[in-house]
């Protein structure tokens, strides 16, 4: 097209705008509520299943012994873990040592550990790795039979119980969705079908003169994709601005918990709610369209 061609489109889709403020500002408030409500389902599936690699590749069996049990018994149970099918390696951890990471997984926060420093009423313990993680758990049955044994962890319902989470977030989350993006698109849809009922003669009289439907329809199409694009700005922002407090406060309050701090998925999450906010506002506008321009 011409640039005067496209001039006179920006135009048309300014004043349809502009006439139609108070359903315009419906149609982005909407088009902004369903895209926060898309990049909240990622952001949290993202960081589930963020959480839940994590815990998978740390996932190990910890045999916590017995208080007191002899030099030798340890190496005895040393001797004895690994050589149960499937272990790849075995760490003992006194519990000075284990007393110690603690500290250091709380940070700042480490103080609060000074009360049982001196009493320490954590127990030594052997860290047991896993060749398969699907034999953990067999692996942790045969280590909790063995004698000097007190009490064997290996985490296995809590990743369970994320994984499920992060299936409840996904399906649930895209229900949600799927709801307000109808309600965006009809939204949209009702706005540009006032700016059509409003200006229907104007737009007889340009067919009689000759003008194509594509030119009519131009700037009613560019009107809906503003609106959408508009949400998607405002999305953005809220996204970029309200996720950086988020890592940021989580860092400083429980460094100790995995979250997706790296930039690049979430600038995955802006583009899609970037090309979301369009792709609404153009399937509003077309619904519209196809159903009342009929001159």
């Amino acid at each position: 097209m011409k640039p005067s061609t496209w001039k006179y489109i920006l135009g048309e889709a300014g004043r349809g705008i502009k006439k139609n403020t108070l359903m315009s500002v419906a149609a982005v408030t909407t088009v902004t509520l369903s895209l926060l409500t898309l990049a909240l389902v990622l952001l949290l599936v993202f960081n589930f299943n963020h959480l839940a690699g994590t815990l998978e590749s740390q996932m190990q069996v910890v045999a916590y012994l017995d208080d007191n049990l002899p030099a030798p018994r340890v190496a005895e149970l040393d001797a004895q873990i690994k050589a149960i099918e499937g272990v790849s390696e075995v760490a003992y951890v006194t519990k000075a040592e284990a007393l110690e990471r603690l500290k250091a997984e709380f940070g700042v926060d480490s103080d609060i550990l000074a009360a049982v420093e001196d009493m320490n009423p954590l127990r030594d313990s052997f860290e047991i790795a896993a060749a398969d993680p699907e034999q953990i758990s067999a692996i942790a049955g045969q280590v909790a039979e063995l004698a000097g044994v007190a009490e064997v962890n290996y985490g296995q319902e809590i990743l369970e119980l994320l994984l499920s989470l992060t299936s409840v977030i996904r399906y649930g989350g895209a229900a949600l969705l799927v709801a307000f993006i109808l309600a965006t698109v009809m939204i949209i849809a009702n706005a540009i079908r006032m700016t059509v009922v409003a200006r229907r003669r104007e737009v007889a009289i340009m067919k009689l003169v000759g003008a194509t439907d594509a030119l009519i329809r131009w700037p009613f199409l560019l009107e809906g994709v503003l609106l959408g694009l508009a949400g998607a700005v405002v999305t953005a922002a809220l996204v970029w601005a309200g996720y950086s407090w988020v890592v940021g406060a989580m860092q400083r309050s429980l460094p100790f918990v995995p979250i997706v701090a790296e930039w690049q998925p979430i600038l995955l999450v802006l583009a899609l709610l970037i090309v979301g906010g369009v792709v609404i506002g153009a399937v509003g506008s077309t619904i519209s369209i196809r159903r009342f321009l009929r001159v």
